[in-house]
């Protein structure tokens, strides 16, 4: 990695354009700052993994945190939709922000498509085009071929291709170079630490660009993805968009000190860091999510008497749904109108609950407590 080099600069009509060096190849790195962190990553990976494993009903919660990654993800490609925001039936989204609230919708209908595909799908150009397709549908990239890598000249940053900040490789490389990435994924005949090949594959991806649109989103995902497919995570339960966001520009300098400078090391080192970092906030969320369930169980729940057991399926539905209405919880428990309604104003009266809207009709419930720790 000392001698890496990035790729070079080939002339285009009145603008150059970066094509990278292939990847598929070995690789040796001696930096021990990257050793060091290697081995703290693989045991805070371990440390969630088996966090997760006894936490009770974790399932209650992935579908939040994969939701906030949705939030986080596409705010960073300029969205406005909160966190809050994003449990909202598109109906009770203010209108001028709801172009934003489809792009977050879509991106989490996308992740959860890919997720699923693993089951039956190898990590591969053919997965992420799929996932692709389902983001850009019905929304403002959807005329940008949505499922298929791009066949014309894309670029980043600047009113024109002439003064952008940086222009990925010509649509003519963008097979083959996908091509060369997906095989050094899945390439085991070279010796190279699944959580550095993955930090490789994310820089290498970005540089290619291979879609019209959406590929920061695809990029961010692809890294979830091989962390499960490659068996270093168990749960879909680490994303690195929050970290991305908190640090933008430092994110965004790594990957061009990568391109121009050959600093294929700092960007590793600030990777690694990422993951760190990530796998550690979401063992501290896990944590608070757990006590917090623990104990509105104990306090508010136990002594319900013969509401009791409807309670509980109700806070359940909650840490899959933190905002909620009489109908969706009518549909989600299976109970008439009337006993949603008398839950509902119970869980207000406990303050498990907070009415968010003021209206006496079509009223919007928020689990507060558990929304603040998703924030974080």
């Amino acid at each position: 990695m000392d001698n890496f080099h990035p790729g070079s600069y080939k002339q285009g009509y009145q603008y150059k354009y970066f094509v990278p060096s292939l990847i598929n190849r070995s690789w040796n790195f001696r930096n021990n700052r990257i050793l060091e962190l290697l081995e703290q990553v693989s045991l805070s990976l371990g440390e969630l993994n088996s966090y997760a494993k006894f936490v009770p009903d974790i399932g209650l919660f992935i579908q939040s945190y994969v939701t906030k990654e949705a939030v986080t993800s596409s705010r960073i490609e300029g969205t406005r939709t909160n966190i809050e925001e994003a449990f909202y039936d598109e109906l009770d989204i203010d209108p001028e922000h709801r172009n934003d609230w489809i792009e977050t919708k879509k991106y989490l209908e996308a992740m959860n498509f890919s997720l699923d595909a693993l089951s039956h799908l190898p990590l591969s150009s053919r997965l992420l085009k799929e996932t692709h397709s389902v983001l850009l549908s019905r929304v403002r990239g959807k005329t940008k071929n949505p499922g298929e890598f791009r066949t014309s000249q894309n670029w980043i940053g600047g009113a024109s291709i002439k003064d952008a900040v940086f222009v990925p490789p010509s649509a003519e490389y963008v097979d083959d170079l996908m091509s060369d990435l997906e095989k050094f994924l899945h390439n085991e005949e070279i010796s190279v630490p699944k959580i550095i090949r993955i930090a490789i594959a994310h820089y290498q991806f970005e540089t290619i660009h291979p879609f019209l649109d959406g590929n920061g989103r695809v990029g961010r995902l692809l890294i979830t993805l091989y962390l499960i497919s490659a068996g270093l995570l168990d749960k879909p339960l680490l994303y690195t968009s929050d970290f991305f966001e908190k640090n933008k520009s430092l994110y965004y300098d790594k990957l061009t000190f990568c391109r121009e400078k050959g600093d294929l090391e700092g960007w590793i080192i600030f990777f690694l860091n990422a993951v760190e970092t990530t796998a550690k906030e979401a063992i501290s969320s896990l944590s608070k999510i757990v006590e917090l369930k623990d104990r509105l169980t104990k306090e508010k729940i136990i002594g319900l008497g013969k509401k009791a057991q409807k309670a509980q399926l109700l806070l359940d539905q909650l840490f899959r749904r933190p905002i909620i209405n009489a109908s969706e919880a009518e549909k989600l428990l299976f109970i008439s109108p009337k006993t949603v309604n008398v839950l509902l104003r119970l869980f207000e009266e406990k303050q498990i609950i907070v009415e968010i809207t003021g209206f006496k009709r079509n009223r919007i419930f928020a689990f507060r407590e558990y929304l603040e720790i998703l924030k974080k």
